[in-house]
């Protein structure tokens, strides 16, 4: 396991991304457990996108448009949809003293749409893995999969981290009306914001 690998990974998953914003909402909303769940679901939404990429599957997303616009733009659909309920102050993002309780199901399942929805993921991981297994490795399938459940632990380590943080300081938060106001339009503003990204990506 290369230092290079490892460096290069933690920075791609510290970035501010969709994933994050989840993590961060479920600290704030539901406190530290709920963050925990949501970093496993965002972590379990990458699956399919390693899947994609060692088994080549993701040439097909990077050579198709039709798949990779079909993919792309059901991802905008469901980042707006989360920004909708953000900003009418309900569903997952539901920031306040009485949060209706959610399943782990649902956190789950929510966490795993917002990454699972994400074509660029494919299309990363793909030019992504094979830069740290050499051409001459004996057993690169292994490789890839070993690299991936690496990347995978950093994400959840990573993510339940920023949601701890954020749950850390829950009480501050919703005991002030006009900062959970600001908070919901900043969350709400972030998803809009990371959907016209999505929408402007090309492959």
């Amino acid at each position: 396991m290369s230092i290079e690998f490892l460096l290069t990974s933690l920075i791609v998953v510290a970035s501010p991304g969709t994933g994050v914003l989840y993590t961060l909402s479920a600290g704030l909303s539901r406190g530290a457990r709920a963050s925990i769940i949501a970093a496993f679901g965002c972590t379990l939404g990458i699956i399919p996108h390693m899947a994609a990429a060692i088994t080549g599957l993701a040439a097909l997303l990077h050579t198709s448009a039709l798949a990779f616009e079909t993919l792309k733009y059901l991802g905008v659909a469901y980042l707006l949809y989360m920004a909708w309920n953000t900003l009418k102050e309900s569903g997952s993002l539901n920031v306040g003293q009485d949060v209706a309780p959610r399943s782990a199901g649902q956190v789950i399942t929510s966490g795993i749409l917002i990454n699972i929805l994400n074509p660029k993921l494919s299309i990363f991981f793909f030019a992504f893995l094979p830069q740290f297994v050499s051409t001459t490795e004996p057993h690169a399938l292994s490789k890839m999969l070993e690299l991936s459940t690496v990347f995978m632990f950093l994400t959840f380590v990573v993510f339940a981290g920023y949601g701890i943080f954020a749950a850390s300081i829950r009480s501050h938060v919703v005991s002030r009306p006009m900062v959970l106001t600001w908070m919901r339009r900043t969350f709400a503003g972030a998803f809009v914001a990371l959907g016209a990204k999505l929408a402007l990506t090309e492959r």
